[in-house]
Formats: C-alpha cells, structure tokens, sequence
C-alpha cells in the first residue's frame, strides 16, 4: 500500500511556538513502542479475584432455572451471582436523549426472567483464578424454555414484555411541502437499500477491573475509555454512591471507535463485586465474547425515493428507515437512528423533506455506535440516489451531484431539522470547489478513459465517486487546566479521553503554541476522574474542537497571568512586556533580561514570600461552550477490479478528501483517515454480523467475521487535507477529522462495483459480497 498525503496546510505564523498545523511525532508513541504502555489487562492488585461470564447460549427464552451448585463447590470459588442476586441494581441507562418512553427497555446487568440475545450474561463467577472461574462458569447450566425469534427489524414487531412492543420509538423528521414536491415531480426515483450489521472490532478486547478502598471509602475502577464521567455517574447511581466516592480511570486503550469504553453489564458488575466482596475484582474479555457481546451497529434498511425535475434536481425526499439495535436499549438509546434520520441530506439542497425511522428490537446484539454512526449508512443510501437519478436522467453523476450542491455564499446553512438534540446549521463549506479538487487530484478525465481501455481489454475495473458531511464538535461544553510547576513543566488536566486519536499531542501543540514552547513540555493528563472534576471523554469527533477551543482559551488565560507577574518581577507596566519562547521580556528590549516560565511558577508559589495575597501557583482553567456541531466535509473516489471467476473485488486506488477547517496536525488526520478507510472498507465488502434461523450468531471467529488487512488495503491511497472553511464557531476554526476517512467508503465501493460489472443499480445492500457478483455473472453468462 503507497499512501500520498497532499497538505494544503500551512504552519500557524501567528502563535508564538509555530506548532499549529506541523506534523510533529506523536507523544502517545514512545510508551506504547517501548513496552511500558498499561492497558485493562496490566491492572492488577493483591488478593484480587477474576469473573467470569455465562452467557446465554438462544436468542430469546424464558429462564426457569439457573443451577450453579456444582460451580459454587468447586475449589478457589468466591461468589456465583444470579439475576436474582442483583435485582436490586437497577438496568444500565442510556446517554440523554429527547425521545420519551425508552427506560422499559433497558439491560439488566444479569438477565432477569428473560434472556433477548446469545451472549446475553445471565451470571456471574467470581474465582481465585481466572482458569478456574472459566472451570467453573463452564459447570453453570442455565434453563432456559425457548420463546419465539424476532430477527428482522422491517417485520411486524413483536412483544418485548408485558405492554411494550419491539418498537420503542418511530422518529419523524420533515420540512417542506413533500406532497407537492412529489405531485410536481418529472420523475420519481425510488430504491430499496440495506446496510449490514458490523462494529468497531479493536486489537484490545474489553476490560475492567474494580477495587474498592475501604481504608478512604473509595470505589475504582481501571479499564475506562470513552466516557468516564458519565460512566462513574450513573454507575454511582445504579450502585447508591457518591460520584465523589467513585473514581473511574482510564489508561492506554487498544482502539475505541464508538464500541469501547461504554457503560456495560461487566463494568457495573466488577464494582458491584468489589464493593461486596471487599477484594479487587479483574475481567477481561476474550474475543468470542467480544464478538457476540459488545455493542454492534449499523444495521438498517432504507425505502428511499426522490422527487427531481428534468434536469435531475431535488425536489423532495421520502425516507422510511427500519434500524435495527438489537435485544435492548443501551448506551445510546436512539441516537444513530436519529443521526441518520437528520443528517442524510448530507451536501445537497432538499426543497422538501420527510423521514420516517422505526427504532425497533431484534433478538441479536444490542447496538450502538462505531465510526461514523448514522451518516455511513445515510452517505451510502443518498449516495445510492444521486447514482440512480443519473442513471435515470442519463446525465453524467457528477454533474447531478454539482446541480444539487449547497453553493458557499449560501453558509451557514440552517436545516428546519435536528439531531442529537441540536438544530443542523451547515457553519460553513465550499462543496463544490473541494469536488473539483477531487477530481483534478484523482485525475478524473484521465481515470475515466484509462477504465475505459481496460474495459476494452476484458477487464472488470471500475470507478466510483461519494461526496459527504460530517459532524464533530458535539458539545455543550468542555474544560482544561493547566499548570506551570516550579521546574517549567506544564501539566495540562482534561476531562477528555485518549483512544488512540492522538489527542494528548494536539492538546500539546495547541497549548505550546499559545506558550511559545516546545509541545514536548507539556504534560496532558486525562482519563481520570479523580483529577478533574468534569469531563465529556473522546467521541463524536469532539476532542480537538472542543477540548482543543478550551486549551487554546485556558492557555490564554495563562500567558496574561504570565505577563503580568513577568511585568511586576521587571518592574514595568504590563503593555511593557511580550512573551516568547516560553520567557517574558521587555518589548524594546528583546534581547535583554529574559523571565523564564518556571521562575514565574517560584515567585507566585504557596511558599513564596512574593506571592502577595494573590492566590498562589501558576494555572489556569479554560472553558469552551458550543450549542452547535459544525460540519467537516469530504469526497471518495474508488478505483476497483473485479476478478469474474472469484467475485472477489479488489480496490486498486483510494482518494479521500476532507476539508477539516483547521488542521492541528496534519499527520494525525493521514493516520486517521487511512485507519477509517480500513474500517470503511470492512463494511463495504468484508464484515458481516449474520445469524441463522434460531438466532444464533455465525461470526463468533476471525475465521468467519472478516477483518481488513494490509493485503486487502488499495494499492495506493491518496490522502487530500484542505482548510478552505474553517468553522465560525470556535477561535481556531476548527472540525474534526477521526471519521471523514469512513464516511464514504461504502458508497464510493458500490458506484465502482456497479461500473465495473457494467450494471447501474446493482449494489442496494452492503457488504457487497463475491457472492452476489458471482451471481450475477453466472447469469450473464447463461443468457449469453
């Protein structure tokens, strides 16, 4: 694999320290290349226990009996818990949400009466060692009286329990006159389109590890990720204590893309066992169970149809979506059905709109998020669209997609919609002028006639094209705080998370460059609850926009503190000094007398006889407030080959394009956007959640649940990072780029696999299988 990254970014000349947009190496690196990196699995403590799991073996049943004697003799057996030995907890909650009427929906941490999916925990074993607590689970035989399966979310609903139906919600968005839009029409196109069910599958499974401190009264836990504020709230809640009394860590983290770090049955359990049985509690997830039991995603099937004119111009769209979240509602209650429900339209005017989502339970995996929730199904869907409407019309897609672009004198661009309890207001965007830079960087004319030639030869080569919007930036708000200490070290605290986005090194940057240091001083703490107060952890493409806004705020902040007293300690007034490269100095003298950062931090310290009564130390705390997201946006271009004997399609060149508004550090977004085209790719043509009859999960395996590799990366991948419009809605201009790299793929593999089997229209469901084409191109043989 040949990756070109082309930058059109420039490195900051207005901030002293000149590290905004370098590519500096990353500060995450060196521990993780050195072995001294700490992950959920590293935790360990004296006298500690290890559970186990049992987990449930159908898709839906009734439990009758749970016999766990011959498990609670066994030798080096703590503890076996039941439902019935936490009944009092109550079922995990979801993160906020306007729709009502969800809470009889949510997981127990242990399955009460019922079980809804396979791998559902039903109990728990907690054991000396963890062999013998696998020894043991495996001696626990629950019975379990089989009920009937609900596996398709598009069928009539089923009943979840008494008075509640496996519809909790029907979401419906809309603006405009769409009847009208629709009686007006020249055409109407309409198609059928199914994204299926995959997930975030990280290198490291999950883990979680609980102790409680009864000597200070405090509970831990160690193995947090994503969201370990919220996490120790409502876990304090669930289990009746303080938050302040809870502290919840976080270490290094082997990938999270939208699946780690979520609240989880295991995690209330491993507390809860602390608590109860005074002694440190470890699990670790092994890769079957991460398989069937952490969150999947994606999963739902679209009935799309457009309204156009004869020019191939939207007049309205009608949309009913049927998204499937699996067994229960958990971590993020309706969030990706409502994404997909708001964020659709994507870069294209709508004069009319209508979106009907059911939110429905099936008896597989409950679901959540993973890179790019609701607009890599949506992007494939509307993508989907543009295709057909030019395949209809007979116009070139290109240009249908330049006839329905929101043009830049139009932004922002306020949407009569919603989602995630915001209203959409694209801040700002050229999409067109990034489209034409796509095409001129791909080579679009000449890529087209190259394609055509091979065609010629017999070969099966294609070309697709996707463009897109993103969201990042969710807020309402985010703080840091930083600290000079006495030897010049800047310690930066966030109550943000690393998941392997690089955040520690942008936090850095932006605060060394508002310092005048090198970044490599700075210290950025996070993960940790007990060092800052508040925090809203990594995801939604959030991080550097939002934490990156409050660096940048609190590090201002600073630098006038450290004017200030650098004035005093020159005896000047304070228009009389400037700072640079970390020291404080007389501006008509820049040469001369230097004050240094760290003997600023001395001479206001506690013990300072010159700290006057001003309140000691060297810090400050920055706060930032969004009530908007903003809006990245991007392109894909995809080049495939089909082999007609295998079906196999192999991707031969990538192009992804961003405009990211403001980039930090532009090596990071590369890594990021490479990463998420893996991961785009994986659901494009490779991985699948699929289930037989019963319910039961086939793709418990890597043998049967196929990941992307390097092999099956494109033989070249063009990275094009743009910053034609920064965002309005924070200092820097910043938006996020952790998804851009995902987005698309899906719809840009589906146009190029329709062009190269010469077929428009034949690619309606994801993954695109070698199945399926074979198919195809047996039955063009036989007619031929």
């Amino acid at each position: 694999m040949n990756i070109h990254a082309y930058h059109e970014v420039e490195a900051d000349v207005q901030g002293t320290g000149e590290h905004i947009g370098r590519s500096v190496q990353r500060l995450e690196d060196p521990p993780l290349l050195q072995g001294q990196a700490r992950f959920a699995g590293d935790v360990n403590f004296p006298h500690q226990l290890h559970m186990r799991v049992v987990r449930a073996q159908i898709a839906h049943g009734k439990i009758l009996a749970i016999d766990t004697e011959a498990a609670r003799a066994m030798p080096g057996v703590v503890a076996v818990w039941t439902g019935t030995d936490v009944a009092d907890v109550p079922p995990i909650p979801y993160r906020a949400t306007a729709l009502k009427g969800l809470d009889p929906y949510c997981q127990p941490i242990l399955a009460q009466d019922r079980v809804r999916y396979v791998g559902e925990p039903v109990a728990a074993v907690f054991a000396t060692d963890p062999y013998l607590a696998e020894d043991a689970a495996d001696m626990i035989w629950p019975e379990i009286e089989p009920l009937p399966v609900l596996l398709d979310a598009s069928a009539e609903p089923g009943e979840f329990a008494a008075g509640h139906s496996t519809e909790p919600a029907v979401i419906r968005k809309g603006y405009g006159d769409i009847d009208q839009a629709f009686a007006a029409a020249h055409a109407v196109v309409a198609l059928d389109l199914a994204v299926g069910r995959h997930s975030g599958v990280p290198l490291e499974c999950r883990g979680a590890v609980g102790r409680y401190d009864a000597a200070h009264d405090v509970l831990e836990m160690y193995g947090g990720a994503k969201k370990n504020h919220w996490n120790r709230d409502e876990m304090a809640k669930m289990l009746g204590r303080s938050p302040s009394r809870f502290h919840v860590q976080g270490d290094h983290v082997g990938g999270g893309f939208g699946v780690r770090g979520e609240l989880y049955p295991e995690d209330v359990l491993v507390c809860l066992a602390a608590l109860r049985l005074k002694r440190p509690v470890k699990w670790i997830e092994d890769r079957r169970e991460h398989l069937m039991a952490t969150n999947h995603s994606r999963q739902q099937r679209h009935q799309i149809e457009a309204a156009i004119d004869a020019q191939g111009r939207l007049l309205g769209i009608r949309n009913r979506i049927y998204h499937d979240n699996g067994a229960y509602v958990r971590t993020h209650g309706a969030r990706v059905a409502d994404m997909a429900a708001g964020l659709l339209l994507g870069p294209y005017r709508a004069p009319a709109y209508t979106v009907e989502a059911h939110y429905r339970l099936t008896n597989k995996t409950p679901c959540g998020t993973y890179r790019s929730p609701g607009r890599y199904e949506t992007t494939f869907v509307r993508e989907r669209l543009m295709d057909a409407i030019a395949q209809h019309l007979g116009l070139d897609p290109v240009e249908v997609r330049r006839r329905n672009l929101i043009r830049s004198d139009e932004m922002p661009y306020a949407r009569p919609l919603d989602a995630l309890g915001t209203d959409v207001v694209l801040d700002s965007g050229d999409y067109a002028g990034l489209l034409d830079k796509s095409l001129a960087r791909i080579g679009w004319d000449q890529a087209k006639a190259d394609v055509a030639r091979r065609k010629a030869a017999g070969e099966r080569v294609g070309l697709g094209l996707a463009m897109f919007v993103e969201k990042s930036g969710l807020g309402p708000s985010d703080g840091v705080r930083i600290t000079v200490d006495t030897s010049g070290a800047v310690e930066l605290v966030t109550g943000a998370a690393s998941v392997g986005q690089g955040m520690e090194t942008v936090l850095a940057q932006i605060c060394a460059d508002g310092l005048g240091i090198d970044y490599r001083r700075v210290r950025v703490v996070h993960s940790r609850t007990d060092l800052i107060e508040f925090g809203n952890g990594a995801h939604a493409s959030r991080v550097t926009v939002m934490s990156g806004s409050a660096t940048q705020i609190a590090t201002g902040k600073l630098r006038e503190q450290a004017l200030d007293i650098g004035a005093e300690m020159l005896g000047v007034s304070l228009q009389d000094v400037d700072m640079a490269q970390g020291c404080v100095f007389l501006r008509d003298q820049p040469d001369g007398r230097r004050i240094r950062l760290e003997e600023i931090a001395r001479y206001v310290h506690a013990g300072s006889r010159t700290v006057g009564r001003r309140p000691p130390g060297l810090r400050a705390e920055g706060w930032f407030y969004s009530e908007h997201m903003n809006y990245p946006y991007g392109v894909h271009v995809a080049q495939v080959c089909i082999d007609p004997g295998t079906g196999h399609v192999k991707v031969e060149r990538y192009l992804v394009a961003y405009d990211v508004g403001r980039a930090v550090n532009p090596m990071l977004i590369d890594g990021q956007i490479v990463g998420g085209l893996a991961q785009g790719l994986g659901g494009a043509l490779y991985e699948a959640f699929t289930y037989d009859e019963s319910g039961q999960p086939l793709n418990t395996t890597f043998a049967d649940y196929l990941m992307v590799t390097a092999k099956e990366m494109p033989e070249q991948v063009d990275v094009m990072i743009t910053e034609d419009a920064p965002s309005p809605l924070n200092p820097l201009g910043l938006k996020g780029a952790g998804e851009g790299g995902t987005n698309a793929v899906g719809a840009a593999i589906a146009a190029a696999v329709d062009d190269a089997l010469d077929a428009p229209g034949f690619v309606t469901e994801l993954p695109v299988t070698p199945m399926a084409i074979h198919a195809l191109l047996n039955v063009r043989q036989a007619d031929s």
